[in-house]
């Protein structure tokens, strides 16, 4: 299994914004977007997302750098006690599954049949007697179900914001279309009823656990979408259109002449689904980019000097 530090080139002590630019410079290299010819591009763009969603988790690196997880997260002792993924019942957690919710677990729990057990007879029979056989006069429990399945979901972070269907191949070899839950997160589970392994009280459950994919220039921030958008010195002084990246696809963005770096500007409805209804919105904040060539623009302002004082308000 690859290590998560030899993917993004980090020694193991690299710190938190370390491991952050690692992967933005590597994102903006192998992103599918800049690479639509080149799979193996694409191969490691979700290698490097993987090992950068778990070292920019503390815990989850701190699990990791204890040898108690492998880079999807999954334990690597499954048999040490809780729930991995890829078989078993998963552990504690809430569950959607369209018409069916179990909570911690996923099992039904008869408190009649256990009041029963303690202090003896089974359930009254037609008679109004106590039927059955056994210990303290009970029947034969019902034949259990199967295991349930564990999947892990990587869904792309577009996808989830639009809520795309989603594809996944089970165990068996078949494959299912997921329609994603409005409010969609990390650790989301969907519950696929009878996916599971079979019993001879029928099949198990498949619990599918989502992750989301992080974005090399979209930032997630609840319900809304952030980006940092550049735009040049002369946009900024004298205004004027400019194509902006949606969720959705690109839009054009009006800049009024005079905008200053850092102005944040709202585009309605393009952030990620709302368990309410409606979705989020896109947060555009401006980031002046000065050209690489300083000297015509220094020529320019030769003999002019800007006497306003940006820092006033802070106290400088």
């Amino acid at each position: 299994m690859a290590d998560p530090y030899d993917i993004l080139g980090l020694g193991r002590s690299a710190s938190e914004q370390e491991v952050k630019s690692a992967y933005r410079k590597l994102a903006k290299q192998l992103h599918p977007d800049r690479n639509k010819d080149n799979p193996q591009a694409s191969e490691r763009f979700s290698d490097i997302t993987k090992a950068y969603d778990l070292l920019s988790d503390k815990e989850q690196r701190a699990r990791y750098d204890r040898g108690e997880i492998d880079l999807e997260g999954n334990p690597t002792n499954p048999f040490g006690g809780g729930g991995g993924f890829r078989g078993g019942r998963p552990g504690a957690g809430a569950s959607y599954s369209g018409d069916d919710f179990r909570g911690f677990g996923g099992e039904e729990v008869d408190l009649g049949d256990l009041f029963e057990g303690l202090f003896g007879g089974g359930r009254a029979g037609p008679t109004g007697g106590r039927g059955g056989s056994g210990a303290f006069g009970r029947g034969a429990p019902p034949p259990r179900k199967g295991a349930d399945m564990a999947y892990r979901l990587r869904v792309p972070f577009v996808d989830a914001a639009r809520l795309d269907e989603q594809r996944i191949t089970l165990e068996d070899g078949k494959t299912i279309d997921l329609k994603l839950p409005a409010g969609v997160e990390s650790g989301t589970q969907m519950r696929l009823r009878g996916k599971g392994q079979q019993g001879p009280g029928g099949a198990g459950d498949a619990i599918v656990t989502i992750e989301i994919d992080r974005h090399p220039h979209f930032e997630r921030d609840g319900d809304r979408v952030r980006l940092d958008l550049p735009i040049t010195l002369t946009e900024a002084v004298r205004g004027g259109k400019v194509r902006v990246p949606t969720v959705d696809g690109p839009v054009m963005l009006t800049i009024k002449p005079g905008t200053s770096g850092g102005t944040t500007m709202r585009l309605s409805g393009k952030g990620f689904s709302r368990k309410g209804g409606g979705r989020g919105d896109q947060l555009v904040t401006i980031q002046i980019v000065l050209p690489d060539d300083l000297g015509p623009l220094a020529q320019a302002l030769e003999g002019w000097t800007d006497s306003a004082n940006p820092r006033a308000a802070i106290g400088t």
